[in-house]
Parts: C-alpha cells; sequence; structure tokens
C-alpha cells in the first residue's frame, strides 16, 4: 500500500489534503471530522458541566402538578435544581393532565402547572386556577408500541385494524388519548388506509388508561398488542421491551405543552423562577435529552 502517513484522502481522487500539528518536534495529522467531534465533545462536556449552575435560585417548597409524560426530564431538572440550592424541596405530583386541572379546581394546593395540552390548560384559566398567561415550553409526537415479541405480528398502522388486536389507549379526555384518536381520523381521510380505519382499530380498544405512562406499562408487560405513546415514553427502561411504529407528520399530531403559575400558589417567587429554568436553553437542554422537542420547534 502506498504510504499515507502525510495526508488523508479527501475529496475528488488523486487529490491530498494534509492536515497536520506540531507535537514534540514532528507532525501529528488529524482527520478534520476528527478535529469537529473533539470539539463537539467539549461543548457537550461543558454543557454538562454547568446545568446544575445555571439552574435558579429556588427556596423553601415548591409543588408541581405536571403531566405524567414530563416525569423523566422534570425529575432530571429537580435534581440540577436541588445540586444549585441547598435548601428547595421540590414536590410533584405526576398525572393526567385532565385529573390535575381537576384536583386544581376542587382545592388542591400547587404553584406550577404544566399541561401535555393547551385545552386543559384553557379549562384552568376559565376555572380560574392559573395565574398569568400560559408558556409554551415543549412539543411532542405520537408512536405506536408494540410488545419487543410482537405476539399479535403488528408491522404496519394498518396492522392496528386487525381483528382480535388488544389496544391500549388513555381515555379520550387525556391529552395523549386525543391526539391518537385524532391521528386514527387524519388515516381514516387517505385511501391508502381507507374511511373506517378509526372504526375498525377503536373496536380492539381494551382498556382506557388515566395517563399515557400506564398504556406504556401495559405494553410493557404484554397485557396488550399496541399501544398509542408520545415518543418520549419510549424511556431507556422501556426501550428494549418494545418495538417502536412510527407515525407519519401527514397523520401526527403534535402535543404543545403549555405552563403556568397557579393562582394562591404558596411560593410564587419559586414558581416564576421554575418556569424561567423550562424555558432557559438549560431547561429546553433536558427536554430535548429526553425526547421532546424544543418550545419554538413546529
Amino acid at each position: 500500500m502506498h504510504q499515507m502517513r502525510q495526508g488523508i484522502m479527501l475529496g475528488q481522487p488523486g487529490t491530498t489534503h494534509s492536515y497536520g500539528i506540531p507535537q514534540h518536534g514532528r507532525m501529528r495529522f488529524v482527520h478534520p471530522l476528527m478535529t469537529v467531534l473533539l470539539a463537539l465533545g467539549l461543548m457537550l462536556a461543558m454543557r454538562g458541566s454547568t446545568t446544575a449552575a445555571e439552574a435558579p435560585q429556588i427556596q423553601g417548597e415548591l409543588t408541581i402538578f405536571t403531566a405524567a409524560s414530563l416525569t423523566d426530564a422534570f425529575k432530571e431538572m429537580a435534581a440540577e435544581i436541588e445540586k444549585a440550592n441547598p435548601s428547595p424541596k421540590l414536590t410533584f405530583n405526576f398525572a393526567g393532565s385532565p385529573t390535575l386541572r381537576t384536583q386544581l379546581a376542587q382545592g388542591a394546593r400547587a404553584d406550577v402547572f404544566a399541561s401535555a395540552d393547551e385545552p386543559n390548560m384553557a379549562g384552568a384559566e376559565k376555572d380560574g386556577t392559573i395565574l398569568g398567561q400560559p408558556q409554551i415550553f415543549a412539543r411532542n409526537v405520537l408512536v405506536v408500541v408494540v410488545p419487543a415479541k410482537n405476539p399479535a405480528g403488528i408491522q404496519t398502522l394498518q396492522d392496528l385494524a386487525k381483528p382480535n388486536i388488544k389496544l391500549v389507549l388513555t381515555n379520550k379526555e387525556v391529552p395523549v388519548g386525543n391526539y391518537a384518536r385524532q391521528a386514527l381520523e387524519k388515516m381514516s381521510q387517505n385511501p391508502a388506509f381507507g374511511s373506517d380505519l378509526s372504526k375498525r382499530v377503536l373496536a380492539n380498544l381494551v382498556s382506557e388508561e388515566t395517563n399515557v405512562r400506564q398504556v406504556a406499562a401495559k405494553v410493557q408487560l404484554g397485557e396488550a398488542d399496541a399501544g398509542i405513546v408520545y415518543s418520549t415514553d419510549v424511556t431507556p427502561a422501556l426501550r428494549d421491551a418494545v418495538r417502536v411504529i412510527q407515525i407519519p407528520p401527514e397523520f401526527n399530531v403534535i402535543a404543545k405543552y403549555p405552563i403556568a403559575v397557579v393562582k394562591g400558589a404558596q411560593n410564587e417567587a419559586g414558581a416564576r423562577a421554575f418556569i424561567a429554568y423550562v424555558l432557559s436553553p438549560a431547561g429546553q437542554t433536558i427536554l430535548v435529552r429526553h425526547g421532546f422537542l424544543a418550545a419554538g420547534v413546529e
């Protein structure tokens, strides 16, 4: 083989590009891609090391009512906040958005409400339990999950309509259940699926859960042949137990997540600081790491 120690072949045949860095009197050649990767790694390392430093100064107790799909991302944010602050105590109530809205309307005490959809946040505003203007802080999309062994042999979205499939969704009042039904309706308007697809798929519905994590758990345990969840619900703990069937963008529904301070919050300053952190580059980085689309992504 021709000696290549003086350069790395790139670009058009017959063209040689050399990239050299002196080292102890010798020339060490580094591929430019390696330089980019090293720089990117350094940036990510710096981002990881500064997340806690960028966390807000929150004092006292803070109670956050939040959609179940945010469990992992918000727990990581809480860990970063607690690293930066010795005294705060963050308490989370993870549940379906309509359940949280009802609890607030019935007088439950909270400082922050984070919903997985705008209608439940609008409902909370109508109930008079929200202070100020809600802000969109994240977006999400739907996927179909089936057990890893896939005993029902589901390979396509059309297969969800096969007889005797055990399908699990949340109830339609929960955002992901509403979005799933909207996605099925979109598919039904496409000739490739058939106008009765939604009807046939929903005929296979064997259980309606109160939050999306319950749907994911039933599929993981093999208690259902398929479920429709958010892409973020395919967590590292779930990934090996399920197979994912993507829903194309033309049939998918983008979930928008609003967040707001709760009226009568006992720690209003802490609530505003938490919301600012969720919307900050550090908070958005955590959300994206857990599979969410950033707040500004349509």
